[in-house]
């Protein structure tokens, strides 16, 4: 069984990724995430993935085989892209904007055999409904410190659950690692999950 290098730190990416019995291993290198606006969303989230596959692949040590694994998410509300939250702020600016609404979560994703170099670029769309939140309730959410390193500012398998009415789509997908193309990727490598 090829291992399975992670090119991310998030704990919800490797936990997903452990959850399926691999082995795991963490390849996270500082990777540049600023992109040009003239590019579409799929095509952002599949950069981005793609960048940070490809700096993984050039900068791990100590591996013979193995699939690296890029991803990258988004939340887009009107054409908008939103990313991490760089302070409280903004992160009440983006859960105020989100409150009430319905929203996309985007997600690219990129496999690369470490040794042939093949490599596979995908994406993944999930609508996400946000029920209407007071102030208040933003503010603790905040304070709780879950938003601040998260696109759009709420985490849908922790605290920010309570916010979300509903979604149309793949759930792992907001997570930031959508199982399901994931498994049809890994296939074009020989690799299967059962």
């Amino acid at each position: 069984m090829k291992p399975l290098i992670l090119a991310s730190s998030s704990p919800r990416r490797i936990s997903l990724l452990e959850s399926l019995g691999f082995p795991v291993k963490i390849a996270k290198f500082e990777t540049d995430e600023t992109f040009a606006y003239s590019l579409s969303v799929e095509e952002v989230v599949m950069e981005l993935a793609q960048r940070k596959a490809l700096n993984a692949l050039h900068h791990v040590k100590g591996v013979e085989e193995g699939i690296i694994i890029g991803g990258d998410t988004v939340v887009v509300l009107d054409g908008e892209i939103m990313g991490k939250p760089r302070n409280e702020e903004e992160a009440f600016s983006m859960i105020n904007a989100l409150q009430g609404r319905t929203h996309d979560v985007y997600s690219g994703l990129v496999c690369i055999d470490y040794e042939s170099q093949k490599q596979l670029v995908r994406w993944k769309r999930t609508k996400v409904v946000m029920k209407h939140i007071d102030n208040d309730t933003i503010w603790r959410y905040i304070k709780s410190g879950e938003p601040m390193d998260k696109a759009g500012a709420y985490a849908i398998q922790g605290i920010g659950a309570t916010f979300i009415e509903g979604i149309e789509g793949d759930y792992f997908n907001v997570v930031g690692l959508s199982l399901s193309l994931l498994s049809d990727m890994l296939k074009a490598f020989g690799v299967e999950i059962l």
